[in-house]
Formats: structure tokens, sequence, C-alpha cells
């Protein structure tokens, strides 16, 4: 997707694009100890963890990771106008912006240590959207 190969970017994936303590440690470490300068926070709009978020799915330890999902879905929620189900592919997209915003919001609230080198220029920390349809990241403003 961006043309990198093995070693060029440092990864911390997880279903719905969610941050926790784990996801901060390994982007703290990948930033302040490795020097990764770009945080890309990176949703997609067919993310089966933002629709199961909506359909309220409860299950094992999935029940835990989609409560981090649901703000993102209470914040689409009162702003759209539609069917607000995981079956309308427009609010299952507007779930997902506000998903992405969130986790950047997560990102610089809750860990010093980014937010103090976004702010000094060390690094940056960005939300995007990546289109399966045409195969483009849209980086949000």
């Amino acid at each position: 997707m961006f043309y990198r190969g093995i070693g060029d970017i440092f990864v911390a994936r997880v279903a719905g694009n969610i941050v926790n303590e784990d996801i901060l440690g390994s982007l703290e470490y990948a930033c302040k100890v490795s020097g990764s300068k770009l945080i890309v926070v990176l949703g997609y709009e067919y993310c089966g963890a933002i629709k199961s978020a909506i359909d309220d799915v409860e299950l094992g330890n999935i029940t835990t990771l989609l409560a981090k999902i649901k703000p993102a879905v209470k914040t689409a929620s009162e702003s759209f106008e539609g069917k607000k189900t995981s079956s309308n592919p427009e609010f299952v997209e507007e779930v997902c912006d506000h998903n992405v915003i969130l986790g950047v919001e997560n990102i610089r609230r809750n860990s010093p240590i980014l937010r103090e080198m976004e702010e000094n220029g060390e690094i940056m920390i960005v939300g995007a959207v990546y289109d399966m349809k045409i195969g483009e990241v849209e980086f949000m403003e």
C-alpha cells in the first residue's frame, strides 16, 4: 500500500484500529526509541470490527475491543441521516471516519510522550482511510 518493504515501516495493527496501552507502547517505542517520524491511524470502509460494533456484537474478548469503537458509533449516529446499520455502507464509512479521528485524539490525549514529540515537530500524527474500491489512501485534515 505504501510501497515499502520489510523494515521500512513500523506497524502496530489491531482490529478496528483501536488505541489501547499496548498500541500506545508500541507507538512510543517506534517513535521515541526507533526514530519513526509519522503515525498514521488508518481505517478502511469495510472494517468488520466497525460493523460488529454497530451491530452490538458481544463475544468474549471481542466485546472489550468493540467497546473502544462504540464512541465512534455514537458520534457518527448523532449527525448521520439515514439507516444506521452495518448493512448501510455510508453509515459504516461515517463510523470508520469518526473512529479514525477518535484514534488520533486518543493517541494525543493518552501519550504525553507522543503529544510532546508532535508539539516539538519531531513526529506527525495523522488519520487516513484506505479506499479499497480505488486502492488509495485519503488523509484527513
